[in-house]
């Protein structure tokens, strides 16, 4: 029998079978589909954690005020970041490439007949290339505007959403901050959320020294974003930064220090490893349906093979070889996993882009999760279609011929 006939034979079998077909394929249908869309979601949320990572900058680490101990107990209050310190480091810190403070206030925000409480963030004009912005539209403001007490406001960009405003037309209007005219110079490029670091598009920038004398009225700094010198490890750039901070705030050898020191991108990189290892985690829960749909197929198989004993034998007594029922069988039993696998593509595919567009999930559907699933079901096919296969091939004519 030639392999065109085998393979001719194997498919009218299929179509004459057309219900339970589809049913058997029901198992390789669903798993692959899981299996694409469980890897399409992890993946995912890894390049959503990837993108977070990019976008706090290179070599940054960021400063917060600590706590400092009474009696036992913890104070939070009696202890700040200043102005001070902001100049103690960039006079004294060595391995430090810039040292972005940061004064925050939630304040009432007015652009026509808009109000929206908003982050107000007092800093310089290093803020952009530290936190790695892009400003599609105006400008950031410069050193000397700082020093001048300009009032210039770079707005993130969800606030021209906010405000109902355009994010170009509003170049150059003036927002009123607590009341106080300022002028719009730049609008900053999107970041999105940075899990629990905030959204820094919802914040507006404005030069550090207006922020210290005309808005807020003190010198007490929220952070320090610190971005270390090119080749120096952020390590070295950390003991850096505390060396000079003990020292301003007269903290003794062996004291507590009362300012923490946070490397964001250590917690977003530990956040994409227990990512990782909850899809790897999820994959394999789906990739048991595989292993159920493999399970169906080999008893579907054995049930056929019962079935056509007598022809079966019939074949064999016409001259067909052992290799010819063999094959005959596999054939089966890689066009349903390999048709239900395709299926299975379709499902997976399909579901993973309908949890992006309706619920906003984070999916990426990877090409390699797609081979490696689709290869998988015939992997399947291959070896639990070979046992009953074997079987049919190993019947011998005369028992075949005379089996009811």
């Amino acid at each position: 029998m030639l392999l065109g006939e085998t393979v001719a034979v194997a498919l009218q079998s299929i179509r004459a079978n057309m219900l339970r077909s589809v049913l058997t394929m029901l198992g390789i249908i669903i798993g692959v589909g899981a299996v694409i869309t469980m890897i399409a979601l992890g993946s995912g949320a890894q390049k959503a954690v990837q993108d977070r990572i990019a976008a706090l900058g290179a070599n940054v680490f960021t400063v917060f005020a600590g706590q400092a101990r009474q009696g036992g107990i913890r104070i939070t209050d009696r202890t700040i970041l200043s102005t001070d310190d902001y100049e103690a480091l960039r006079r004294d810190a060595r391995l430090l490439k810039a040292v972005v403070p940061e004064m925050q206030q939630s304040l009432q925000v007015k652009y026509g007949n808009q109000n929206s409480n908003l982050n107000i963030v007092g800093t310089t004009a290093e803020y952009t290339q530290v936190r790695n912005y892009t400003i599609p539209f105006g400008r950031m403001f410069t050193p000397g505007e700082d020093e001048a007490r300009q009032r210039y406001a770079v707005l993130g960009a969800s606030v021209p959403r906010m405000l109902a405003g355009n994010p170009a037309g509003m170049i150059h209007q003036t927002i009123l901050i607590r009341g106080i005219p300022f002028e719009i110079i730049g609008i900053l490029g999107e970041k999105g959320s940075a899990g629990g670091f905030g959204n820094p598009d919802e914040q507006i920038l404005i030069p550090l020294q207006t922020a210290r004398y005309r808005v807020f009225g003190s010198n007490r700094v929220r952070s320090f974003s610190v971005q270390v010198a090119d080749g120096v490890p952020i390590e070295q750039g950390m003991v850096d930064l505390e060396r000079v901070l003990r020292r301003e705030h007269k903290i003794r050898p062996g004291g507590e220090n009362d300012f923490t020191i946070r490397n964001q991108q250590d917690v977003l990189a530990t956040q994409q490893q227990a990512t990782q290892v909850f899809t790897s985690l999820l994959a394999s829960i789906a990739a048991v349906s595989l292993l159920v749909g493999g399970i169906g197929i080999m008893n579907i198989m054995l049930v056929s093979v019962t079935e056509r004993t007598r022809e079966i034998g019939v074949r064999k007594a016409l001259g067909a070889t052992r290799l010819n029922i063999l094959m005959q069988f596999l054939i089966e039993a890689l066009t349903l996993c390999l048709l239900g696998g395709a299926l299975g593509i379709l499902l997976g595919v399909g579901t993973a882009v309908l949890l992006s567009r309706v619920m906003q999930w984070n999916t990426l559907i990877s090409p390699l999760s797609v081979a490696m699933a689709f290869g998988f079901s015939a992997a399947v096919g291959l070896f639990f279609g070979l046992w009953p296969a074997r079987r049919a091939s190993r019947l011998d004519p005369i028992t075949a011929l005379r089996y009811e």
